[in-house]
């Protein structure tokens, strides 16, 4: 799913909904207190921090719910690099409003950022191997769409959106059913007999898990959980192009470089959306711009 085509999704306007309920409850009584129905304001989202803005199209739709006069002009584009002092955008409109929505459009923009500026980190870490950066459902609950979406103008890929997206074997699935074989036929009859079409991928911890998930037929990804280095490369060497492969586990900004230099396909980051720093970005009201409407 492209950007613009994620920003038309009705989860979207289910989360801002639901965050700026949670903010605003029965009302922002400091913004009642100080402000007149008709004070008009001009905003800026001011950047304070080096790395990639992602939400700004985000902001856009929550000033909107705020009061339909709020018009966002963005200054650069979702995806755009940024640095310290570099003004975002502007919004101009009713000042209640722009104060209302203020902390929700923030905390989408800050995280969203946050996100897509380690994704960026690690694209830029891989560069040249060939091994692409994928996230996992290690997501904030509720907005995961926002935080793939993020991830996408980072530079990285998403895995699978939710369960429903393909079949993926974990360890805890293999328990079940008593080995990798075992579970591999069961998903397969279950895809025939619903007729789904779903991708298979299976996780191994070792070789051995590798050459078992090799010989079932219907695997198209095996996911290499943990594996250091060296058996990485082995276990790439053994599968030999015949399915992707996915690296997975604990790998960080001053590992995953040796984790693509052996060959894997996809390298799996949960630490983009699970251990989120927000990127350092304000929204400044100018009092010169107010003023009262005639």
């Amino acid at each position: 799913m492209s950007t613009s085509d994620s920003l038309n999704d009705s989860r979207i306007s289910r989360m801002v909904e639901l965050a700026l309920m949670e903010d605003i409850g029965l009302g922002d009584i400091t913004g009642e207190a100080i402000l007149e129905e008709t004070d008009l304001g001009a905003a800026e989202f001011l950047c304070k921090g080096e790395g990639i803005v992602a939400g700004i199209e985000v902001a856009a739709i929550v000033f909107s719910y705020c009061d339909h006069s709020i018009t966002l002009h963005p200054l650069v584009e979702d995806g755009s690099p940024v640095k310290p002092g570099l003004v975002l955008a502007r919004i101009d409109g009713n000042a209640k409003g722009i104060l209302r929505g203020e902390r929700t459009a923030l905390n989408f923009l800050q995280r969203m950022s946050g996100i897509a500026t380690l994704t960026g980190e690690f694209v830029r870490a891989v560069a040249g191997t060939g091994a692409k950066i994928t996230d996992t459902r290690k997501t904030a609950p509720g907005l995961r769409a926002l935080d793939k979406m993020a991830v996408r103008l980072g530079g990285g890929e998403n895995h699978r959106f939710g369960l429903d997206d393909m079949v993926l074997i974990k360890d805890n699935h293999i328990v079940a059913a008593g080995g990798i074989a075992a579970a591999v036929t069961r998903c397969r009859t279950y895809l025939a007999e619903h007729r789904i079409d779903a991708r298979i991928e299976v996780e191994t911890g070792n070789l051995a898990e590798v050459d078992e998930a090799l010989s079932c037929t219907g695997v198209g990804r095996i996911m290499l959980d943990n594996f250091a280095p060296a058996a990485m490369k082995k276990a790439v060497e053994r599968i030999g192009r015949r399915v992707e492969v996915e690296a997975s586990g604990g790998i960080t900004l001053a590992t995953v470089r040796a984790c693509a230099e052996t060959g894997v396909d996809f390298i799996s980051i949960g630490a983009l959306t699970h251990s989120v720093k927000a990127l350092d970005i304000s929204l400044e009201l100018s009092q010169t711009a107010r003023g009262r409407a005639h």
